[in-house]
């Protein structure tokens, strides 16, 4: 697994992220290019961490003055890549080594190609950059669904 080196801002952010949503936090990104922060939460935690109907999010994005994302942590790099394209649905993961690393080759449905890649390319710098952080994953690749 990735080691994980949290800067002191993100040691702050994890702590106010908690005690405002209450679900555990185990990595967080400053994505300041689009606005936001994106929490890596603790498995079966997800509930918590958005609140009934999303009070909980609503409140820390407010507090903390920037968008919140979340993606619920797995040990299985395969699940943990799926969670970090959700809402769009991943068809497939497939791994292979390269030089750098592993690199995970995502298949989405056709209609979720563009939720996948987000706006200028947002959800796939997100898949990218957790990945590595969490799993060691050199690269995320979106691969042609085949089926249409």
């Amino acid at each position: 697994m990735g080691e994980v080196l949290l800067t002191e801002d993100c040691m702050r952010l994890i702590s106010q992220f908690e005690s405002l949503t209450g679900a555990g936090s185990r990595d967080c990104v400053i994505d300041d290019r689009n606005e936001r922060i994106i929490y890596v939460i603790n498995p079966g935690e997800m509930g918590l961490a958005i609140g009934k109907k999303g009070a909980s999010i609503k409140k820390a994005s407010d507090v903390m003055g920037k968008r919140i994302e979340v993606v619920e942590y797995s040990d299985d790099p395969e699940q943990f890549i799926k969670n970090c394209f959700l809402p769009a649905q991943v068809v497939s993961v497939e791994f292979e080594e390269s030089e750098e690393g592993p690199v995970a080759h995502v298949e989405v449905r056709e209609e979720d190609r563009g939720i996948a890649i987000g706006k200028e390319g947002k959800n796939i710098f997100k898949a990218k950059r957790l990945s590595q952080r969490q799993h060691d994953i050199a690269d995320v690749q979106l691969e042609q669904s085949e089926i249409s």
